[in-house]
């Protein structure tokens, strides 16, 4: 370790983490022993595997650091916050803005360490909010819910301009789309079915259903039914059915004796 002279701290015994994809630089700053008033400082790399980051606490719980602190760096800062807490660290998170560093001078991963770890022991700066465990377990299932219903509403809005743009009225001839008879309806259209009273026969409403709404789409193109996935589906995307699926097969031996009882006499 190198010793260096800086005025009176705040913080008598900090790390800073400067945090990367796939790895981290960590600066310790404790009191020098033998000079008093001076610091030391000494700069290792860890990669951000659960090993790395195992063997990095066991070093901070060596140098008996009291301060944890690091710079929120997209979602990377995420596991080793959580790890080094789970530890017993005392960890602080810095906001990008309220660490940055001086114009002009060099910025390299150890030189950003370095400076982070003076900024927080001076108390240049604070933390950042970060919940506890089980808001943040609670944050996540919330957050991600909200996506869900979010992705879930762009997609049958997506299906309803699908129809739309068929010239299928669907959604002027029943009140919910995506309702039990308006996703058998959809079904038939996936399926190939361009009858409107086929497709709009479910055995539990009335006729009402067989609207000549239904006919409008007879034009549609057929690469617009493999546009058609039921949104909350779970079932395998299904292709588009050929007209001549479930049909027997021809029979050779009889197509060709027929051919050949109709060909003329040489």
């Amino acid at each position: 370790m190198q010793e260096t002279n800086e005025p009176v701290e705040f913080v008598e015994r900090v790390v800073a983490i400067d945090i990367g994809k796939s790895g981290v630089v960590v600066c310790v700053r404790v009191p020098s022993k033998d000079k008093p008033g001076r610091r030391r400082q000494e700069v290792r790399e860890f990669t951000t595997l659960t090993a790395s980051l195992l063997a990095l606490a066991d070093w901070l719980r060596c140098q008996s650091v009291s301060l944890v602190a690091m710079e929120a760096a997209s979602d990377y800062w995420k596991p080793v916050y959580y790890l080094l807490e789970a530890e017993g660290f005392t960890c602080w998170l810095l906001s990008a803005k309220h660490v940055k560093n001086v114009p002009g001078r060099p910025k390299t991963d150890k030189l950003d360490a370095v400076w982070l770890a003076k900024v927080v022991e001076r108390g240049m700066c604070r933390p950042s909010l970060v919940h506890p465990k089980p808001i943040r377990q609670l944050r996540d299932l919330t957050r991600y819910r909200r996506s869900l219903v979010r992705e879930s509403t762009r997609e049958k809005q997506r299906v309803e301009k699908l129809l739309e743009d068929a010239q299928i009225k669907l959604s002027g001839v029943i009140s919910d789309v995506f309702g039990v008879s308006g996703r058998e309806m959809l079904q038939a259209l996936i399926d190939g079915q361009r009858d409107p009273k086929i497709a709009g026969t479910d055995g539990t409403r009335p006729d009402a259903l067989q609207d000549p709404a239904l006919a409008g789409g007879a034009h549609r193109p057929l690469h617009r039914r493999a546009q058609l996935p039921l949104p909350d589906d779970d079932r395998p995307h299904r292709r588009p059915v050929r007209p001549d699926r479930g049909r027997p097969p021809p029979d050779r031996g009889t197509d060709r004796s027929l051919r050949r009882c109709g060909r003329p006499a040489r």
